[in-house]
């Protein structure tokens, strides 16, 4: 069962964008850091971005820097990504995590979403 529900998958053309929204499946997680994910056939697991409890400190890949933000709402309980200037080499499954502490690894994300599909292309 996924902790974590991601929405906002879809197709999108090259240079486009889409939002990708991530929302608590029974409990929250407002005292959590909280990161975006992808997998892409063939790659290994990459952390995209990731923002802590207070939303002050976030971490992004150098593959999405600059194209990617993003962002949480504790009020709302749900954490954002916002793609925009997407690339076809973009295309993965996108899965949002939780970690109980701030961090880069994968190890220390221990609730994880289904994922969603994002699609880009040319």
């Amino acid at each position: 069962q996924a902790q974590l529900v991601e929405s906002g998958g879809g197709s999108v053309q090259a240079g486009g964008s889409l939002r990708l929204s991530c929302a608590p499946s029974g409990r929250t997680f407002s005292d959590y850091t909280m990161g975006w994910f992808r997998l892409a056939p063939g790659k290994e697991r990459e952390l995209l971005a990731a923002i802590d409890e207070s939303g002050s400190k976030t971490f992004y890949a150098r593959s999405v820097q600059g194209r990617f933000t993003i962002t949480r709402d504790n009020a709302k309980n749900t954490m954002d990504l916002q793609m925009n200037s997407l690339k076809p080499e973009d295309t993965a499954v996108y899965y949002c995590a939780a970690s109980a502490s701030w961090g880069t690894h994968r190890s220390l994300y221990n609730y994880w979403g289904q994922g969603t599909q994002v699609t880009v292309s040319s």
